[in-house]
Formats: C-alpha cells, structure tokens, sequence
C-alpha cells in the first residue's frame, strides 16, 4: 500500500506522517487489495482539514473530515474510511457468493 501525505498550508512533521500511517495499516488489515491512499491535510484559520482518496482494485473511495485538532480530524477520517472500505468488500463477498450459488439453483 502506497501512502502519498501532503499538507496545504501546513508542513507535514515526521510525528504526523507516522501517526497517519499507523492509522492507516488498520485499513490494510481488514481489506489487502488497497492499492494507492491519497491523503490531503489542510489548515484553514481553525479548522482542520483531512481528506483521502483510497485506490481499490475496481474503485476509488474519496473520505474527507474537518475538526479543530489535525489528529482527531485524522482519527474520523480514518474511521469512515475504514466503515466505506468494509462496505466495499461486503458487497464484493456478497457479489461472489451469488455468483456461486445463482449457478447451482439454474440447474
């Protein structure tokens, strides 16, 4: 999994790119076909600003939170995305199971 940070207004500090990062492997834990992760971090007088676009295989899912702390906002940001990536794989599952079983009751 290819992670791209990158700060508007706002200088990315070793402390942040690690932080995301470590957030970011529980998405890597659940789903293994993310491919690339896009992350945006703004400032914006007081407000926080987080945004990915994460690359899975057949589709792109794009997450963004706002939050007057940049690692909260980073902790939403990665809880939705990890709430879109478990739907996403469901509906794969779901997908391949019907596919399996819609065979059998044609016969």
């Amino acid at each position: 999994m290819n992670i791209q940070l990158t700060g508007h207004h706002l200088e990315i500090t070793p402390a942040i790119r690690e932080y995301t990062t470590s957030k970011f492997s529980k998405i890597k834990r659940h789903f293994d076909n993310v491919m690339d992760v896009t992350v945006i971090l703004s400032v914006e007088k007081l407000v926080q600003k987080a945004e990915a676009t994460v690359h899975i295989s057949g589709k792109n899912v794009f997450v963004e939170c706002q939050d007057e702390n940049l690692y909260a906002a980073i902790d939403a940001l990665v809880d939705k995305l990890d709430r879109q990536v478990m739907k996403h794989k469901g509906k794969l599952s779901a997908r391949r199971h019907d596919e399996t079983n819609g065979g059998a009751e044609e016969e």
